[in-house]
């Protein structure tokens, strides 16, 4: 953000402004280049130089997080992204033809171990074309990774390769003055397992290997795929516009087709908004479907920085999906929330609780949008609720948890007045009781409602008077016997 753009944030949206410099003032970023950190950062080495500076290059908000990870997890992360970020770089290059793309692709995994391996035959306009002409920095670190690290990371861009060659053939093969579709929903999640799913086993085996997580995070490869199908899907549908001028095609045509259009580029046709609205509804649709699982996976991990890793971009998709939505913007540029808003949530999700009340306030704003005009308004709300409902089930908002000193934990129902809930816990107490004492007393209990005055039974004042006249007369005899004695 420049000057300009920070002025203008400070009038119309002061609390972001707030929040940035809060942020910029007590946030105490990890020092990669600190002495102390150097056996970790590899700051001392030129090839680590050069890869800590392309990660600030590809990706701004990646980079803080992963900078942020323990010990040399973020080395190991940094190396991760890199390998598939020139990976992803060959598979998006529409300059490369086909002859060049496939065996890129499928030997990548090969290149990310072949010391003094570059490319230097992207397009001039490839965004992270640089990337691959100094390739050797990278394939010189990945060569000092851990064994167990490097082996997952050469495994992931494998299969990975394999995945984007097919749809790339796909794509070539196919008929030039017919764009190349992605047809059902079913095709769209297997493009998006290739191109993200499998980013999130990887990360979740190095969690594990690194010994900051327990091994059966590893083995979660449904929660692990759908975290990563949740961050791509909610990026193809903000780059709707920038894909399609690029001729780039991800949305599935079994969502927008259903609204009458034959190329996906008629959705921005000012004179069929309303449609496109629709079918940017459906993808929305497609997206929330994973939150649930991410929400799931997020309360598996115990290790601060991992947590936030992995908590902060699914927070951003979910500010990003409630942005969107039902947005004709979308439709004409892309679309970001704001620098001060991501801050804000970069604080804010710092444990499972308060990110799944994101996740909630979210669904809220996407409800909220949505209109009953929209074919898919109830499956809309459907989806809503279901956050809404894991956010509940999990963290009940009437419970309020409260720490008074440094380890003492205070657990509360909120004020009355402030939740209809806790009435109504209260009424079904009251209600259980007077059931309890219907089945003591036969059915000859008091009215509802009057359970406090509730007659002492005859037996208890039996037993009273009898132990009373026993103590009396026990008394009596010992006062006797005494007299007697002397």
């Amino acid at each position: 953000m420049g000057a300009k753009q920070y002025f203008i944030l400070f009038f119309t949206h002061p609390n972001e402004f707030r929040n940035l410099v809060n942020y910029w003032l007590w946030h105490d970023a990890r020092d990669i280049t600190a002495k102390k950190e150097i056996a970790n950062s590899g700051w001392d080495r030129e090839s680590m130089r050069t890869c800590w500076k392309f990660l600030d290059l590809t990706s701004r908000s990646f980079a803080a997080v992963i900078k942020e990870l323990d010990g040399d997890l973020a080395r190991t992360i940094c190396m991760f992204y890199l390998a598939l970020r020139g990976l992803d770089t060959i598979e998006d290059d529409m300059t490369l033809s086909d002859e060049v793309k496939q065996p890129l692709l499928r030997t990548f995994y090969q290149k990310l171990v072949e010391p003094g391996w570059t490319f230097d035959g992207s397009g001039p306009n490839e965004k992270d074309r640089q990337l691959l002409v100094e390739y050797d920095a990278v394939t010189a670190e990945m060569n000092l990774l851990k064994p167990e690290y490097r082996d997952i990371i050469v495994d992931i861009s494998h299969k990975m390769g394999i995945g984007m060659a097919d749809f790339a053939h796909r794509a070539a093969i196919s008929d030039p003055s017919v764009p190349d579709y992605l047809t059902s929903v079913e095709e769209f999640d297997l493009y998006c397992h290739y191109v993200a799913g499998l980013v999130g086993e990887g990360l979740s085996r190095i969690f594990s290997a690194s010994g900051k997580e327990a091994p059966f995070v590893a083995e979660q490869l449904t929660l692990s795929n759908s975290m990563g199908l949740l961050l791509q899907k909610t990026n193809i549908l903000r780059d709707y516009r920038e894909d399609v001028d690029e001729r780039r095609y991800f949305w599935p045509k079994a969502i927008w087709g259903a609204y009458g259009f034959e190329k996906l580029e008629e959705l921005y046709d000012p004179k069929r908004e309303d449609e496109g609205l629709w079918a940017l509804s459906g993808m929305t649709l497609d997206a929330l479907r994973h939150a649930t699982d991410a929400l799931d996976y997020l309360v598996l991990l115990r290790n601060q920085t991992v947590f936030n890793f992995c908590a902060i971009p699914a927070v951003m998709a979910l500010a990003t999906l409630a942005l969107c939505f039902m947005n004709r913007d979308v439709l004409h540029k892309n679309v970001k929330i704001r620098r001060g808003q991501a801050v804000k949530l970069i604080m804010a999700s710092k444990n499972p609780r308060d990110v799944a009340y994101l996740f909630r306030d979210y669904a809220r704003a996407i409800h909220a949008k949505a209109t009953p005009r929209d074919p898919n308004f109830m499956k809309i709300c459907v989806a809503c609720g279901k956050i809404e409902q894991w956010a509940e089930h999990h963290y009940p908002s009437f419970v309020n948890i409260s720490a008074s000193s440094g380890e003492t934990k205070t657990i509360a129902l909120t004020d009355p007045s402030k939740d209809a809930r806790v009435r109504i816990a209260q009424r079904n107490d009251v209600l259980e009781k007077e059931i309890n004492l219907q089945k003591r007393f036969g059915g000859q209990a008091p009215p509802l409602g009057q359970v406090e005055k509730e007659p002492i039974p005859w037996e208890l004042l039996l037993f009273v008077a009898g132990g009373v006249c026993v103590m009396f007369g026990l008394s009596g005899l010992f006062v006797w016997g005494a007299v007697r004695y002397f």
